[in-house]
């Protein structure tokens, strides 16, 4: 009798994992992935997504197996349900940056009338000596703040984290200002704003919507003009040299 006993726990415990939900991955490498995250850039460095889940929909489950960064792309009302852990209801800010740690299964439900819609960084290296700077991108309070430019110069560059290997930093460009730069090392540009931008002074203006994403490589001269009568707000994530 205590064999059987046994064996029908054994059988049950098997049962229900094969019922449980099993993850889905996030696309890389060409293959197909949880359908509401897009992949726009794949590197030796970063994965970039444009998420986008319509109102009152969810994400499939879905797996995070690398540190991330997500940047919040208007207001929104979700539902961060962790597998395995208190569901936890979230209201995250457009504009918003936040770091999160990797190695685990969600999914995030849209309570809102409208999209929810971000950018998804994947980090695909482990990242450590996290430090918060002028924001609270990781828990925790803000450290020290040194500001990059004034108004005068048509642009404010500040320092909101970093980590070993990045550093992350918020840019706004002033109407009709211009930014010319040498890009040390790699550089992911995240648009923040919808806009019209130049990046060669002469070349017609190019449309940019809110959520593109750009890769510059080391030693790129970058050569940014803000075409549009309001400011344009960028998240430079930036590699350390």
């Amino acid at each position: 009798m205590k064999h059987l006993v046994i064996a029908l726990a054994l059988l049950l415990a098997v049962s229900l994992r094969a019922q449980a939900p099993q993850p889905v991955p996030l696309a890389q490498g060409g293959q197909p992935g949880e359908p509401h995250h897009h992949l726009k850039i794949e590197n030796e460095y970063v994965r970039a997504y444009y998420v986008e889940v319509p109102p009152h929909e969810s994400t499939q489950l879905h797996q995070h197996d690398h540190d991330y960064l997500y940047v919040v792309l208007g207001d929104s009302d979700v539902v961060n349900a962790v597998l395995n852990k208190p569901e936890v209801h979230l209201t995250p800010k457009d504009g918003e940056v936040h770091f999160t740690r990797g190695g685990f299964a969600h999914v995030a439900r849209n309570q809102a009338d409208t999209p929810f819609r971000n950018v998804t960084i994947e980090l695909l290296h482990p990242q450590d000596h996290l430090q918060n700077l002028c924001k609270s991108v990781a828990p925790g309070d803000p450290g020290p703040c040194e500001k990059n430019g004034k108004d005068t110069d048509g642009y404010v560059e500040e320092p909101w984290f970093e980590t070993n290997e990045f550093r992350v930093e918020f840019l706004e460009l002033r109407p009709n200002a211009k930014l010319v730069e040498r890009i040390p090392s790699g550089c992911l540009y995240v648009a923040l704003d919808e806009g019209q931008l130049q990046d060669e002074p002469g070349k017609p203006s190019a449309d940019g919507q809110a959520g593109n994403t750009l890769w510059l490589k080391g030693g790129t001269i970058l050569n940014l003009r803000n075409s549009r009568p309001s400011a344009s707000r960028f998240l430079l994530v930036r590699l350390k040299p």
